[in-house]
């Protein structure tokens, strides 16, 4: 995929995190670029997870091992992205709500 792809799917993955946001209470971000790069911060950790243990325990196994995994990457993403902020029960809500797709980057 050229890089106006990878782009697209950011700014989408982005204005879907936002609307993640709105609804979900206990997950807040602060604003577009707070989630373009929680968006960014997200595909990166999916990568290095897949990268280690396989495509068994990412998002693309589908499954609760990879909502599972889709949680835990949101929930420690709002450590490295300012404007992010999420309760343990708002990362499990979000990847539900969102049906994982936020965490998909392929």
């Amino acid at each position: 995929m050229h890089l106006l792809g990878h782009l697209i799917r950011f700014i989408v993955s982005a204005l879907m995190l936002l609307v993640v946001s709105w609804i979900v209470p206990g997950f807040t971000v602060g604003g577009f670029w707070s989630a373009f790069f929680l968006a960014l911060v997200i595909a990166i950790a999916a990568w290095i997870i897949e990268g280690i243990f396989g495509k068994r325990i990412t998002p693309f196994g589908r499954g609760i091992v990879g909502f599972i995994t889709s949680a835990v990457i949101i929930w420690l993403a709002q450590f490295i992205v300012s404007g992010v902020s999420t309760s343990f029960i708002g990362a499990l809500l979000a990847p539900s709500s969102s049906g994982s797709s936020t965490c998909s980057f392929r």
